[in-house]
Formats: C-alpha cells, sequence, structure tokens
C-alpha cells in the first residue's frame, strides 16, 4: 500500500507537491516489492503454494519442487494429502518415484490447513470449473479457494489463477474479492491469469515442454507471473491481459469442439452415403497445406472440450452475442452416443437380433485412451442408452473397475475380458481403444463389433470386415 505522509498546509517538499511525493513514494514502494518477489524466485526462496491436487495441480506442484522451490499442495480431499505426504502418486502422469523423492528432500508437501497460505509467496488456483445443469459457469470452487487466499492474503504475494474460466473472471471476481482485503493491485499483490494445457496420459508433452501463456491484470503482474512459470518451464508467452489469456485457453479447445463436431457430422453423412469416413479423412490429410484432419469418435470427454465452449458461449450471451458454431458443434457431438447405438441396432438387427435382451459388451470407459479419466465420458450416455433399450450390458476397461449408471441410480461393475465375455456377446462396442486390449483376439472371437475409433483398420483384420461397423 502506497506511504501515507502527512505535511503541513502551504509546505513545500523539495519542489514536490504531496501528491506527487506520495505517488513517487508509491511507485518506488511497488518497484521494490517486485524486485524482492523476483529476486526470490531467481533464488529458489520463493515458497509455492498451489491449491487442487488433481491433473492440473498435483504435476504442477511437483514441477515447482523439481525446479528447487519449497511447494506445498492445498487440498480439501484428506486422501489426496495422505497420499502425497507418503510419497505416494494417484495420477498416472507423476510418478509415485518422483513425488517420494521430492517429499523425503522436503521440497514438498500437502496440507489441509489453508491458513498455511499466509506464508506463501506465490499462490496458484487449479481446481475444477464445472457446469451447472443449466450449462452455465459454475464458479464456486474458484470462489471457495479466493476466500481462502483472501483470509491469508499479505504483502508481495502473487496469485495466478489457472482454472479454466469466462474471459473476466480474473479481473472480474478475483481482483475484487483480494482488494476487500485493503490491499491493492500492484502496490501490495500481484494478480495473474495462465490457463493449464495438462493433457493427461500423452507421453511427448507434459508440465515442462508445453508453452506456457501467461496474462497479468498488470504490466507489473505479468512479469512476476512470467518470471515463475520460466523458471519450470521451456517456454513462456506474455499475452497483454489476463483476458487475452482467459480467451486462449477458450479458444483452444472451442476450435477443437467445433472440428469434432464437423467431422462428427461428416461421419453420419458418410454412412448415410455408404462412404468409408477414415479413408476420406485419409485421403484429405495428403494435402500438405489447408487441411488439419480430426477424427469422429463415440462422442467428446474430458474436463475440457465438452465444458469449456459453453464458458465462451455464456460469456457471448451476457454481451447479447450468440455463439451459433458453439451451440451447434454441442448438439452434434451430443448425439454421437445415439447413433453408436443406432449402428449397434442395425448390426444386431442384420443378425435377427433385437437390442432388447441382447447381451453388449463395451471395451473401453474411460473418455481417452490408456487413462482412468470418466470426466464427461461419451461411454456412460451410451451403457444408459443400451440400459434403457433392455440389452444386458457389460464393460471392460483395464483402468476403470466401476461406473455410474444414471439410469438405475447405481454402478455397474467392470468384468475380466475373456473369451466367454468376448463370444457370448452379441455385440462389442469399442468406445475408448486402450493399447492394453488385443483388439485382433476381440474381433476374432466377437460376432459383431462396433467400432467407434477405427481400432480394427490398424490391426490387419480385413478378413473378418464382414463383423465389424466402422463409425
Amino acid at each position: 500500500m502506497a506511504a501515507a505522509i502527512y505535511i503541513p498546509a502551504g509546505l513545500k517538499v523539495a519542489g514536490s507537491s504531496a501528491v506527487e511525493l506520495k505517488i513517487s513514494m508509491s511507485s518506488h514502494n511497488t518497484t521494490d516489492l517486485k524486485q524482492i518477489l523476483l529476486d526470490k524466485i531467481d533464488s529458489r526462496s520463493a515458497r509455492i503454494g498451489v491449491i487442487g491436487l488433481g491433473y492440473v495441480g498435483l504435476p504442477l506442484v511437483v514441477e515447482f519442487g523439481r525446479g528447487g522451490f519449497h511447494s506445498t499442495g492445498f487440498e480439501v480431499d484428506t486422501a489426496k494429502v495422505e497420499s502425497i505426504n507418503r510419497g505416494v502418486s494417484y495420477i498416472p502422469d507423476v510418478a509415485s518415484e518422483s513425488v517420494a523423492e521430492l517429499v523425503s528432500a522436503g521440497r514438498l508437501e500437502a496440507t489441509t490447513d489453508f491458513s498455511q497460505l499466509a506464508s506463501k509467496d506465490v499462490i496458484i488456483i487449479c481446481v475444477p470449473t464445472p457446469l451447472r445443469k443449466t450449462k452455465d459457469p459454475d464458479v464456486s470452487y474458484i470462489l471457495a479457494a479466493a476466500e481462502k487466499i483472501r483470509q491469508s492474503l499479505h504483502r508481495g504475494c502473487l496469485v495466478i489463477l489457472e482454472s479454466t474460466t469466462y474471459p473476466g473472471t480474473t479481473d472480474e471476481i478475483l481482483r475484487p474479492m483480494l482488494d476487500e482485503t485493503g490491499l491493492r493491485l500492484d502496490e501490495d499483490y500481484f494478480l495473474a491469469f495462465s490457463p493449464e494445457r495438462v493433457d493427461p496420459g500423452n507421453p511427448v508433452y507434459n508440465t515442462r515442454n508445453i508453452p506456457k501463456v501467461v496474462g497479468g491484470v498488470t504490466a507489473d503482474s505479468t512479469d512476476v507471473a512470467s518470471a515463475v512459470y520460466g523458471v519450470i518451464v521451456e517456454q513462456v508467452h506474455r499475452a497483454s491481459s489476463a483476458r487475452v489469456a482467459e480467451a486462449c485457453k477458450l479458444l483452444e479447445n472451442t476450435f477443437r469442439a467445433v472440428n469434432i463436431g464437423m467431422v462428427n457430422e461428416l461421419a453420419r453423412l458418410c454412412h448415410t452415403l455408404e462412404i468409408d469416413t477414415w479413408e476420406v479423412i485419409a485421403a484429405a490429410s495428403t494435402k500438405p497445406f489447408g487441411f488439419m484432419p480430426f477424427y469422429p469418435g463415440p462422442g467428446i470427454g474430458g474436463h475440457c472440450i465438452p465444458l469449456d465452449p459453453h464458458y465462451l458461449s455464456w460469456k457471448a450471451r451476457m454481451h447479447g452475442f450468440e455463439a451459433r458454431f458453439i451451440s451447434l458443434a454441442e448438439e452434434v457431438n451430443s448425439r454421437m452416443p445415439d447413433h453408436v447405438v443406432s449402428l449397434a441396432s442395425a448390426g444386431l438387427n442384420r443378425h435377427r437380433k433385437p437390442v432388447n435382451g441382447s447381451r453388449i459388451l463395451i471395451l473401453g470407459v474411460a473418455y481417452k485412451r490408456d487413462i482412468d479419466d470418466m470426466r464427461e465420458s461419451p461411454a456412460l450416455p451410451i451403457v444408459d442408452r443400451f440400459v434403457e433399450l433392455g440389452a444386458d450390458v457389460a464393460f471392460h476397461d483395464p483402468y476403470v473397475a466401476q461406473i455410474p449408471l444414471e439410469s438405475r441410480h447405481g454402478h455397474m461393475q467392470g468384468i475380466a475380458l475373456t473369451e466367454e465375455a468376448v463370444a457370448g456377446a452379441d455385440c462389442v462396442v469399442i468406445v475408448t481403444d486402450h493399447s492394453r486390449i488385443d483388439y485382433g483376439w476381440v474381433i476374432e472371437k466377437a460376432q459383431l463389433v462396433i467400432d467407434t475409433r477405427n481400432t480394427t483398420r490398424t490391426i490387419g483384420v480385413d478378413q473378418f470386415a464382414g463383423k465389424i461397423i466402422r463409425l
């Protein structure tokens, strides 16, 4: 906060007015505060706190520990806290060996005690941002985290939001809450947004080598936030504002959602025209410019693509603008589970079997290959639709033991992938193409296969083409 200096009326101080002197000292103190934090970052003496230890927060807090900082993860889930403090990771992308090494070295710890935020120089928010049932943004987790920070905010602290949200959240929600403490932006604390870009299960790209976009609410905030990320990532891209950084994240995933919607619609059209969608895409991909391949699937899942476009379209509606492409893509993508069920129904009909009473085996229920994440997985509505139609449904997933069953208000347990299970199913539906499954063996034993991931084309099983229906 700017230094308050009493100057008697009419008194001149070195030719400057009281207002000029106060501004000068405020600027000087701000510069000192910024430099102090930059020096702490450079010397690795800055203490890092990360709120939320999920797929985003845990890799981040581990990376800061590797970078030489003392890093603390804050969680409300005691089981996660206990696991980290034992040196055990619960996320496939983070090795337990790395966690154990950092915990042993005293550079990583986890806690449920949010009062410890008061000792942190840098606080990063990595909490979920789901949608309400109305598909409006639910920022309650951000608000809860911000309240914990507000109670412990101190001079010289940098606060960064990583949770995906609509443009303006950092300015319009976080800043007013932090200003309520009496501390002022840049005079006492710094505030920025940096979108997470985690891709669970990706063997090539991770926290360190994915370029980091950083946008501060002010230029000074951008400077300090860029500096702290610059220690742990290979490339930092400075955005001109927090709003630009917020919009950047939404554009990335809206771009994917819209293009996936387009190719999903193409897949349905090609099915109607009896054209192989995948062959069309392969042919188009030979063009060395002006084309980027996207691939159809049973629907979209995960914590980003199904949700993020709604944040952007909601913000657009608040300003009287209708984001029509986003709405259309969501409509097309949300219909894909029904299309999968329709393909299975048509295949069973060829065998003179109704869906009602047929045994359906779902292969893969995670939202993407080789992970256990079930968030927004298209497998869930597919299973529910089969159950509602009277099918006898089972699933196998090497990473997932059970799934919620909305239509029966309970859970379904997974089964082992045995010859009896595959050969005994009237229809096998490949929803998630986990690499640990031998699809050649599955196709050989199965009566009918619905392939939503083009898995069967890559394993040389043309002799079984009569029993395979591709998306």
